[in-house]
Formats: structure tokens, C-alpha cells, sequence
């Protein structure tokens, strides 16, 4: 399902990252007792109670400053709150009410969101009657908790969260069983004419909106040179080639003067909401510039996801050199610094010359169809084989190698392989990676992850 987006604001030093970091279980932001220390938003996937959700930490808003920093940090907030399902306002139990808390419960109420007033710094049982006074917020019942002791609060608190979150009625890759449990293979005439989802994503401003566009013909979304024009999801019903299809734009943010990494940061969690609802991602690059980090992470969430993609080098338009040479070049760069999806088909597109970009569609197809493919047990064995023959996996340091007995398909959307084995534990992440290769080198599987488990198998000898 879709991942809900929970956002933690308020006063500087009240305790968001403390209560960000025990929710993850780990130290993960940044904790000083000085005020101001997160600056910008962090994000990152966590769950509680089988929810998983998004978890963003903000940086503290001082509402009567206008320092350059300050005024940054409120707008780095104010896109948190935009994107956010859910909003947790988070205020200091020690100090009370103060007038800055107030300013931020104004802006929390105007936002028409879910809003949970959490009260930390509750440390000790006789600092409970200090709670009450914070219904002067307007913002409904103020929960107490200890973010630093960890108390039985924070899990009160992940219960309310939880119970505020919208129930998404689409289930993504939920295998079709028949009445014994078993899953129904879908013929390959079923998987090249049903219809599916493809999501638009990647940084602003390299084009997304422009390629939906395009590939509509017609102009349904708002298409600027400001990055983050879009503000939000936009589902596009499409035929091509009679087959029914939607377009999943990524939504997006304003664009502020002073707001530069914010737009960067933000596109990962924009971009997973995507990917939770389409069958088949296309990660939409500029070809005038560099790969980045964040291009590096929008990757590895769409291979976590297990869905299908599509890499588009945008803008071609603005390169020099247009020759295959440069194409195969860039090529190897995306297998080399994106080897997440190192397997996806490139294309190289320009959506204001309007080239290239129609074939976005067929290799979604390709994709799509490589996600859904079935090898029969005998091959996927040959080939388990053959690779085990000539590169047999290392000895463990007690001696112990791995022994393959035999692999089958298990599943598919994505393609997932099971080894049965004398013992999971000597499957390796280099010997898997070796036999993913192999995999991909008989059977194709262009464009989709793979899965290869090992499970252990008891026999005679």
C-alpha cells in the first residue's frame, strides 16, 4: 500500500529528533542540546503496529526571526507540512506554552491536516500536570512522553499516529491464489494486454511533467522552468496500442529563493509515494548533468520496491554530442554510479523536441512483461547448474561450502528464486549477486529486479 508521511515540527530544541531517533531505534539524526541543530529535513522508511510510514524531522521554527537561517528552516517546515499525512507538533512539557508554540498552531490549523499534539519532556509523573495547560493550543488532546527516556508515551503516542493514517484501497503486487492457496500464472497474451501504472519520477525540473504531457498530448499538467511546479499526485488515463494505462505524475513543491537542498531532499519521499502506486517506474534523469545522491536513493527505492523501470536521460536536446558513442558512455555511467537498476533499459529523450519520448511506452511494456515472465523449474535448475559448475561458491571458515540442490520460481512482480540448500546462512551476498548475473545472462529479465532466497532442505546425506 502507500506509504503514509508523518512529519515531526515545532520550537527549536523541544525534542523532534530525540523522539525521530527512538522511533527508528537508532541514532540517525543529529541530537545537541543546542537550538537549531537540524536545518534541513531528514526521512527516512520505518514502521510501527505493521504500518510502514515516512518519518521526517524538521528543523526547529523560530517565527520572530528573520534571519536568512531561520526564515529557510520555515520554509524547509512548510514543505514537510505540504507533503505530510500526518503531522506531529511537538512542543517542550518543561517550558508550557510559549507564544512562538501558539504561531506554529496557527500555521498547523490552516494546513487541514491531522495534527498530534505531542507534549515531551514529560521525565517524571508529577510533571503530568503540566499537560493539561496546552489545550490553550487548540489543537485537541496533548499526548505526553519522554523522547530521551524513552517512556511508555513514545509508544502511546506511535499508536495515535498509526490510528490517523488513511487506508489506501490499491494493493500493489498482492499475487491472484486460487482455492488451494496456489498462485494463478498469468498467460503471456493476459500480461501483454492487461492494464497497468507507470509512475513519473525523479528530481524537479528534469522534465517529468513535460514527458506526461507528451505522451497525452495535451497539456495536463502545468509545465514551468521553476523546479516543483507540480503540488500534486496526478493520475492520467492513457490508451497506447489499445491497452489501457496510467500515468502517475510525481507530486511536487514550490519553488522558494532560499530553498535549494529542501527540493533536492524531498523528491525521495515524493518519489516513493509514486513508486507505491504504479506497476512500472520511470526515472526520469537531466542529461546536461551529473548523477546525484538523490538519484542514487529515488534508484534504490524503486529496486526495494520490486518494481519495473525505465531509466530516461531527459533533455538531449542540450547535448553537443549525440552520437551512440555518448549514448553507451552514459549507459555504463548508470550501471556503474546506479547499480540498483543498473538492469533498466535507457533511453535517451527530449521532450520539447518531442523525440524519442513515445518509446518511453514501449519499453514500459518490456518492463512490465519482464516483471510478470515465468522460467520453468527445469531451466532455472540447467542454469543454477551450469553457474554452480563453473564458479562453485567459497568455503565457509569452518570449511563448510554450499550445496544447491535445486531452484525454482516462486513468484513474480519481481521475478523471486528459490534455492533449496543444506544451509542458508552459506549463501552469500557476492554468490548471490553471481547467480542474479547468471539469471539475467540466460533469461534476460530486462528492466525488473530480482529476488533469489535459499531456504534449507534436509536430506539423507
Amino acid at each position: 500500500m502507500s506509504k503514509n508521511v508523518v512529519a515531526i515540527v515545532g520550537r527549536p530544541n523541544v525534542g523532534k529528533s530525540t523522539f525521530f531517533n527512538r522511533c527508528l531505534g537508532r541514532r540517525h539524526a543529529i541530537v545537541d542540546d543546542r537550538p537549531g541543530v537540524t536545518r534541513d529535513r531528514l526521512y527516512i522508511e520505518t514502521d510501527w503496529s505493521g504500518h510502514n510510514f515516512v518519518l521526517v524531522d524538521t528543523g526547529g521554527i523560530i517565527t520572530n526571526s528573520e534571519e536568512p537561517m531561520a526564515a529557510n528552516v520555515r520554509e524547509q517546515v512548510k514543505l514537510a507540512i505540504d507533503e505530510a499525512d500526518v503531522i506531529v507538533f511537538m512542543v517542550d512539557g518543561k517550558e508550557g506554552p510559549t507564544g512562538q508554540d501558539e504561531d506554529v498552531a496557527n500555521l498547523l490549523r490552516r494546513s487541514k491536516k491531522p495534527v498530534i499534539l505531542a507534549v515531551n519532556k514529560i521525565d517524571r509523573p508529577n510533571e503530568e500536570l503540566n499537560v493539561p495547560e496546552f489545550f490553550s493550543l487548540g489543537l485537541g488532546q496533548p499526548h505526553s512522553l519522554s523522547a530521551s527516556r524513552g517512556t511508555g508515551g513514545v509508544g502511546d503516542l506511535l499508536d495515535v499516529i498509526v490510528g490517523n493514517f488513511t487506508k489506501s484501497s490499491k494493493i500493489v503486487y498482492e499475487p491472484l491464489l486460487d482455492e488451494d492457496g496456489n498462485e494463478i500464472i498469468k498467460s503471456e497474451a493476459d500480461i501483454n494486454s492487461e492494464p497497468f501504472s507507470i509512475a513519473i519520477v525523479g528530481k524537479p525540473n528534469v522534465g517529468k511533467s513535460s514527458i506526461l504531457n507528451v505522451l497525452c498530448g495535451k497539456e495536463r499538467t502545468i509545465v514551468s522552468p521553476v523546479a516543483g511546479t507540480t503540488r500534486d499526485a496526478i493520475d492520467t488515463p492513457i490508451t497506447f496500442h489499445g491497452r489501457d494505462i496510467t500515468l502517475v505524475d510525481t507530486a511536487g513543491i514550490r519553488r522558494k529563493s532560499r530553498v535549494d537542498y529542501g527540493i533536492e531532499g524531498f523528491a525521495v519521499v515524493r518519489a516513493i509515494r509514486a513508486i507505491d502506486h504504479s506497476d512500472v517506474t520511470v526515472h526520469v534523469l537531466d542529461a546536461a548533468e551529473p548523477i546525484t545522491d538523490q538519484d542514487q536513493k529515488i534508484a534504490a527505492k524503486i529496486e526495494e520496491a520490486g518494481r519495473g523501470v525505465v531509466i530516461v536521460f531527459n533533455k538531449w536536446d542540450l547535448i553537443e554530442d549525440k552520437s551512440s558513442t555518448t549514448m553507451n558512455e552514459m549507459i555504463e555511467i548508470v550501471q556503474k554510479e546506479m547499480r540498483h537498476v543498473g538492469y533498466a533499459e535507457v533511453l535517451f529523450t527530449s521532450a520539447i523536441s518531442r523525440i524519442r519520448v513515445q518509446k518511453i511506452l514501449e519499453a514500459c511494456e518490456r518492463a512490465y512483461a519482464q516483471t510478470h515472465r515465468r522460467i520453468t523449474t527445469t531451466l532455472v535448475n540447467q542454469v543454477i547448474a551450469e553457474a554452480y559448475a563453473l564458479v562453485p561458491p567459497p568455503a565457509s571458515k569452518r570449511g563448510k561450502r554450499l550445496k544447491v540442490y535445486y531452484a525454482t520460481q516462486v513468484s513474480s512482480a519481481p521475478p523471486t528464486f528459490i534455492l533449496f540448500v543444506n544451509d542458508p546462512k552459506l549463501l552469500g551476498a557476492n554468490y548471490k549477486v553471481y547467480l542474479e548475473r547468471k539469471i539475467r545472462e540466460a533469461f534476460g529479465f530486462a528492466g525488473t529486479p530480482i529476488r533469489i532466497a535459499a531456504r534449507a532442505k534436509k536430506t539423507k546425506d
